[in-house]
């Protein structure tokens, strides 16, 4: 009777615990949640916001989703919670680059997130809440150009080796008109093709900026031929898929191939064109630096540059640095 009795206590009080526990347990799931959900909640805010403004081509969106994804998340781990997008003042850009910093992010990678940042705050009338100087959250400028000597020319055998025509054709035009990624499968001759320059439209360029490049030798004109006897009116996109999944083919047959670094074609294009408008190598090239230039030819290096930002789709003229030293 009296074991009965203990043992009777000792169920009401493990109950008792039980639903004490229960409840604890409860109310941080619930702060768990709705942290989450806040954070969710930013992040939709921030989609929505993507969706009503759009601008540059489909990659470039997602970037941006993505980009944005892993702003909100941070801000949320940092304390900021219950944001909305109009929310955004100058102590969460400071709180970010600090977060940032702090964690041995690249200075590439922090640029990145400024971009989508600087895209927020001008999308909702708040630009004046993130500098234009990246220098003066500690981020320092990108590197001039790393001097590469390999891959800047497509090699016959190495294009060969590239399992898909659609492919192949894609690194031709990266070689031959300084083309990004992008811009080569999505590229479209039959729309592009101008005669003596190729147009590239605004949704197959980084930024939506559209742009054209001269046709200047015969190679680039025999080239925008085979494209368009292979391709009629189409692009470089099998018409029963989509454009990642045409990417995914590149980035796989690319680095099967040994050219896992298409980008630096257009360094290569670049280079060229450098030389040919001015007669001379270019720094990354082994020519002179801008120190040891004549007045001259320092003349010719501004126009040259100039004319190089822009037909590899760059506003600013320091970019050409990143090509041409």
């Amino acid at each position: 009777m009296a074991g009965g009795r203990r043992c009777s206590r000792g169920g009401r009080s493990g109950a008792r615990r039980g639903r004490a526990n229960g409840s604890r347990a409860k109310r941080t799931g619930e702060g768990r949640t709705r942290g989450a959900a806040e954070g969710d909640r930013l992040y939709r805010d921030l989609c929505d916001l993507v969706r009503r403004n759009p601008s540059g081509s489909e990659a470039r969106t997602r970037q941006r989703r993505a980009g944005l994804r892993t702003i909100s998340a941070r801000l949320e781990a940092l304390g900021f919670r219950g944001m909305r997008p109009r929310s955004l003042g100058g102590r969460h850009v400071w709180a970010l680059v600090g977060d940032w910093h702090a964690r041995g992010l690249s200075p590439g990678t922090m640029k990145n997130m400024m971009v989508h940042l600087r895209w927020w705050a001008g999308t909702v009338g708040k630009g004046s809440v993130v500098m234009r100087d990246n220098v003066r959250y500690g981020i320092a400028d990108r590197k001039a150009a790393r001097g590469y000597r390999d891959g800047l020319i497509l090699e016959r055998r190495k294009l060969e080796a590239v399992r898909d025509q659609r492919v192949r054709f894609s690194l031709e035009l990266q070689a031959a008109f300084g083309l990004r990624r992008e811009e080569a499968i999505k590229f479209r001759v039959a729309d592009a093709d101008r005669g003596d320059r190729i147009v590239l439209r605004a949704s197959w360029c980084k930024g939506g900026r559209g742009r054209s490049v001269p046709i200047l030798a015969d190679a680039q004109r025999e080239l925008l031929d085979r494209v368009h006897a292979f391709a009629g009116r189409d692009s470089l996109i099998r018409p029963e898929e989509k454009y990642v999944q045409q990417m995914g083919r590149f980035e796989r047959d690319t680095r099967r191939a040994g050219i896992p670094k298409s980008h630096r074609l257009r360094h290569g294009y670049g280079q060229r064109r450098y030389r040919e408008l001015t007669g001379f190598p270019c720094a990354a090239a082994g020519g002179k630096a801008l120190r040891d230039m004549t007045a001259a030819e320092r003349r010719l290096d501004r126009s040259a540059r100039e004319t190089v930002a822009r037909e590899l789709g760059h506003a600013r003229l320091d970019i050409a640095a990143t090509y041409l030293g």
